[in-house]
């Protein structure tokens, strides 16, 4: 049974990680790394250094994946852009067509938006077979109609051999948000809780596999998914969900650290509650890495109510993308901005921000 004292060594731990992570991070390079496209604190100082002062306005400073502007007689407008440039370009259960789509349309529905349209933006490499560029092409529309959303302009630019890789795909979308949606970091409580709607890693570990570098013959497929059907389902069934968000790159625990700072409030996750296939959790093992760490394209983690947590798992359950949903976790007013994971051998450890991404170019 921990003493007095090791209950007060811990909390002095954890106000000085506190302490330190309150810190604004400093863009230390002179050139830009992979790290600054990984969405942890290399990109954080990028932002913070070079394009928030560049940009900065009331919507952009919120840093969120995209925005909701006014449009009149009670509407919001949710805008979201994203860049895809992954590789290999196609892997098991998806490609660079699908992310593409699915991506958009996923940041659009964590703000509570249902897609009213897309646009795209190709950048090709000279050399790219037209086959292949056929191919992406096809697959982005088929996953257009899947979502339910249109296409309605694009452009398309060409690069000399060797200044691209391939094929690089850029999408916008546009999509209003539902009424009465309220979805805010700062509407967060202590006992909230923690459901996401499915189990973690598998399109980083798919991606991983497909590019042939390790030795590596799991049987995994991205999860790539548009999710605006899942997150309806939960706003009818949970309106009063709190805040919603796509864990892609830095996957669950950098979603959760933008949460605990984003909310001022703690965060604790369950880990054995956490869904981990066999096979994911077997090749995190294998190269020594954490499935929290691990990109997902087709997992929505929402907070609500702790009263509303079953009920929303419930929501999520009734599409076929949030099968494996569950409860993982609880915000706190015990550690502010910091993550904790609750282990199964009933310690805790702190889950941090990475640096950068051990997976890079995932999505």
């Amino acid at each position: 049974m921990p003493s007095e004292d090791d209950f007060e060594a811990r909390e002095a731990v954890l106000a000085r990680v506190e302490s330190w992570r309150r810190r604004a991070p400093r863009l230390t390079d002179d050139t830009i790394t992979m790290a600054h496209g990984a969405g942890g604190r290399a990109s954080q100082s990028l932002i913070e250094a070079v394009i928030r002062p560049a940009f900065s306005n009331p919507a952009l400073d919120r840093l969120e994946d995209g925005a909701v502007l006014e449009a009149g007689e009670g509407r919001r407008l949710a805008v979201t852009t994203d860049a895809f440039v992954v590789t290999p370009r196609r892997f098991n259960g998806g490609s660079i067509g699908d992310l593409a789509v699915n991506g958009t349309v996923n940041d659009l529905a964590a703000m509570g938006a249902e897609p009213a349209a897309l646009t795209v933006s190709l950048v090709l490499e000279e050399g790219l077979a037209v086959e292949e560029l056929r191919a992406i092409v096809d697959d982005v529309a088929r996953a257009a109609a899947s979502a339910g959303v249109d296409i309605v302009t694009g452009d398309t630019k060409v690069v000399e051999r060797g200044a691209a890789d391939g094929c690089y795909i850029t999408t916008t979308g546009i999509g209003f948000v539902r009424t009465g949606a309220q979805l805010d970091a700062a509407a967060v409580r202590p006992t909230d809780a923690l459901v996401l709607s499915g189990t973690i890693g598998d399109h980083g570990v798919a991606v991983m596999v497909a590019r042939g570098d390790l030795a590596l013959a799991a049987d995994v497929a991205s999860d790539t998914a548009p999710l605006h059907q899942l997150v309806a389902a939960l706003l009818d069934a949970v309106p009063a969900t709190r805040w919603l968000r796509d864990p892609t790159r830095g996957g669950v625990a950098s979603i959760c650290n933008e949460l605990a700072a984003a909310s001022g409030l703690g965060v604790e996750l369950d880990e054995r509650a956490l869904p981990v296939r066999g096979a994911v959790a077997g090749a995190c093992e294998l190269l020594g890495l954490d499935p929290l760490y691990i990109a997902n394209e087709g997992k929505m983690l929402a907070v609500v109510p702790a009263a509303d947590a079953e009920t929303a798992v419930e929501a999520m359950r009734s599409c076929e993308a949030g099968a494996d949903a569950c409860v993982v976790g609880n915000v706190t007013d015990e550690h502010p901005g910091l993550v904790l994971v609750r282990t199964g051998f009933g310690g805790t450890r702190i889950v941090d921000m990475l640096v950068g991404d051990p997976l890079p170019r995932i999505c």
